[in-house]
């Protein structure tokens, strides 16, 4: 086999710089959006669109063009390093599910995930009917396809933004928080096994075996991962912990949530829930050394997450807004998105008899669709499902939602009080890192200042 030529000079500028630049704004925005008492997550996420074609491309797109690179093979770089960072933050989030909360409240997690589901789905697939009749659909699909497209979109939450939002406002720890992981991953597996659908529907069509596939792939990996995984992950992490240093627990850590990220994209599902799940496996009592794992927490969340989070931002373009057509459609997709998730959630939280406080810190959790939206909504423009117009709506409700969801999630979580288990729960959290000790009491509540 040939060697590989080595990254050009010029490419390897391009990707130095562009990392510097996504990664300082980030810091800046981040820590400006917590001065205004929002988590860091949500400037973060806002550095891309600043970068992008809604701001600084439109408005100086020279200075653009310098700060970060318009040749595709280096932006794909910089996509790359924002992939991997996606991967080990919704990883590490793994590790800090606490699995004896969720045998508990299994009654709960479910009857959330489940409303917290169908209810935007039903609510999405009734509007797609609705902008279909009213001649709004993008030509190229069927009305159906558009309509299931569109009611994925409404019912989808965003693991990594939602695991970001948590550890920014120190609510990992949190039993609400531990919920919200738990029933947000349900619904991405199941968004994600409906968006397999559509998009074979808007290109080979639906077939049974392909839908009995990736069902049999789904159930067939977490068990798998339940099973054998679970035994493996434990004894291959206390071997790494028993040697000197926090080197060989980080590396092998990082290899196996890599490994579950590529065997479900393999499988034909989104890499993300691989990484999540291998995260669980990770965080087993008895196998890894958490407090050796925090040099991996620190580097994820202060500047691997950042990037990603800057880097889906820049292919938001806000402009199309102006038009009156879109603007009165994403009120109407925006007002269904946040009413049903808000509806499901708080259904399910009350019908498992939680407070109307945890339902509503439940469905503001739930309701940050964030990176995972605009993935949703890159695939439909892909598979031309989706046009430009109703690309940015969909773009539109991931930034808004996110916005949002962090001081509807600290008005709620002030009201909830904290319990001996999360106590102690919080405790284990700071020994490893992977909080810091709240300045206030409003910090105690689910707030404050995130000071990684």
């Amino acid at each position: 086999m040939t060697p590989v030529a080595p990254i050009p000079a010029g490419a390897l500028t391009d990707l130095l710089v562009g990392l510097s630049v996504l990664l300082l704004l980030a810091l800046v925005l981040g820590r400006l959006a917590q001065r205004l008492g929002l988590p860091a997550v949500v400037g973060e996420l806002l550095t891309g669109v600043v970068l992008g074609p809604s701001l600084l491309g439109l408005v100086l797109p020279d200075v653009a063009g310098v700060l970060l690179p318009t040749d595709p093979e280096a932006m794909h770089l910089i996509d790359a390093v924002g992939q991997v960072g996606v991967l080990l933050l919704v990883g590490i989030t793994g590790t800090h599910l606490d699995m004896a909360v969720l045998r508990r409240r299994r009654r709960a997690a479910v009857t959330v995930s489940l409303f917290g589901l169908l209810v935007p789905l039903a609510l999405g697939v009734a509007l797609g009917f609705v902008v279909a009749s009213r001649g709004w659909q993008p030509g190229g699909s069927p009305t159906w396809v558009f309509a299931l497209f569109l009611g994925v979109a409404m019912a989808v939450t965003a693991l990594p933004v939602i695991a970001k939002t948590l550890a920014d406002m120190r609510l990992l720890h949190r039993n609400i928080g531990q919920l919200t992981l738990a029933a947000g991953t349900v619904d991405d597996a199941v968004g994600w096994f409906l968006l397999s659908i559509v998009a074979a529907a808007a290109t080979t069509g639906v077939s049974a075996g392909g839908v009995s596939f990736a069902v049999v792939a789904l159930v067939g990996f977490v068990v798998i991962a339940a099973v054998l995984g679970r035994p493996v992950v434990r004894g291959v992490m206390r071997r790494a912990a028993a040697l000197p240093g926090a080197g060989p627990s980080v590396a092998t850590a990082v290899v196996i949530i890599l490994l579950g990220a590529v065997t479900t994209h393999a499988l034909g599902m989104e890499p993300v829930f691989g990484a999540f799940v291998a995260g669980l496996l990770v965080g087993v009592p008895g196998g890894a050394d958490q407090v050796k794992l925090a040099p991996l927490r620190t580097v994820v969340l202060a500047v691997l997450a950042p990037i990603f989070l800057a880097t889906a931002g820049l292919r938001v373009d806000l402009g199309a807004l102006a038009q009156p057509r879109v603007a009165v459609m994403a009120a109407v997709v925006l007002a269904v998105a946040i009413g049903g998730k808000f509806i499901g959630a708080y259904l399910g939280a009350r019908l498992s008899r939680l407070t109307r406080w945890e339902g509503l810190a439940l469905g503001a959790g739930m309701n940050a669709r964030g990176v995972v939206e605009v993935i949703v909504a890159m695939t439909g423009l892909r598979l031309g499902v989706l046009d430009v117009a109703t690309y940015t709506t969909v773009v539109l409700v991931a930034i808004v939602t996110s916005v949002m969801a962090p001081p509807i999630l600290r008005a709620a979580m002030r009201r909830v009080a904290h319990t001996d288990e999360e106590e102690l729960r919080e405790l284990e959290h700071r020994a490893w890192g992977a909080v810091t000790p709240a300045t206030s009491a409003e910090g105690r509540a689910g707030a404050g200042e995130d000071n990684r």
